[in-house]
């Protein structure tokens, strides 16, 4: 079934109205960057978003962890006090998610690396030149 973040949006915009937040606040209490709720309730960006934003985002707004999760598969949205499940694959994708992450920082922590010694070693030379 395909996501529909369209619905997501009208579901965070509608409670933001109920609350009389503006995103800032919604943002604040969430955690979430003010950029990725922006591009979420506004409907700008079409992207798979981590689970975690979802729920950050559900329980800010009042709702259940999941409620934002349902909305975006077409589910009906359990209710506040519904138990959420332990489900080990949300574990693992989290873990997968982090690890993904973590060596995409890695590469660019190398490339930053080596743009730094190429940068001393111009400078360097530079300088070895004017002596």
């Amino acid at each position: 079934m395909p996501e529909d973040w369209a619905a997501v949006a009208d579901a965070i915009t509608t409670r933001v109205k109920e609350l009389g937040w503006q995103q800032r606040e919604l943002a604040r209490r969430s955690n979430v960057s003010p950029a990725i709720v922006r591009e979420i309730q506004g409907h700008v960006v079409e992207r798979r978003r981590s689970p975690r934003t979802l729920e950050a985002l559900s329980i800010a707004l009042g709702w259940h962890p999941k409620h934002l999760d349902a909305v975006l598969r077409g589910d009906k949205p359990p209710a506040v006090g519904d138990s959420v499940p332990d489900d080990a694959d949300t574990v693992w994708s989290r873990l997968e998610s982090i690890e993904r992450r973590l060596a995409a920082l890695a590469e660019k922590i190398d490339d930053i690396d080596q743009n730094v010694a190429t940068v001393a070693e111009n400078v360097s030379d530079k300088r070895r030149g004017q002596s």
